[in-house]
């Protein structure tokens, strides 16, 4: 894929970990306790005396080459070849958890239900149909330090998201 494709930028020093897009996630789209399409995590560093912590926001990358998509068995997993948004067809999915064991940010997550689930940068907009009249999805807009960011990205622009988000999560 030559053109670009909207992807999440999180940028870790601007990160005062309020947990606002996890809280604006979760609410916008009525998720299930205990399932979370974005989630913050706290990444420690160093040793006593001198340990810091810093946050990730972690959701969906909408990979530029989805693992997920390769080893789902029913096709429930597509990528939008004009924007790279990565959607779940809830009617294909089997449950069988192959995507998690495929994903390097642990992004899939599973309901009461057993289908998987998962951000679509609000592409579907709340469960009652309406959508977000924004820019930007809740996550985003929620960010009082920009810290989260939505925007177009060239395939290596989108490659060095999706590594520095490995990388954080490697540090961990």
């Amino acid at each position: 894929m030559s053109h670009d494709q909207w992807g999440f930028v999180f940028n870790k020093e601007n990160c005062i970990q309020c947990h606002g897009c996890e809280v604006a996630c979760k609410t916008w789209r009525n998720i299930d306790l205990g399932v979370n399409w974005r989630r913050v995590i706290n990444l420690w560093s160093g040793e006593y005396p001198h340990v810091t912590c810093s946050s990730a926001s972690i959701a969906c990358m909408h990979c530029i080459e989805p693992a997920c998509i390769d080893v789902c068995p029913t096709a429930a997993v597509s990528k939008h070849a004009t924007d790279g948004i990565v959607l779940v067809d809830a009617e294909k999915c089997s449950g069988c958890q192959a995507c998690l064991d495929a994903c390097p940010y642990e992004v899939p997550q599973f309901g009461l239900d057993g289908i998987m689930q998962k951000c679509d940068m609000c592409l579907s907009g709340k469960p009652d149909g309406s959508n977000f009249s924004q820019k930007a999805p809740p996550c985003v807009s929620t960010c009082p330090t920009q810290a989260l960011v939505l925007q177009k990205m060239t395939v290596s622009q989108k490659k060095e998201a999706e590594q520095t988000i490995k990388v954080l999560l490697n540090n961990q």
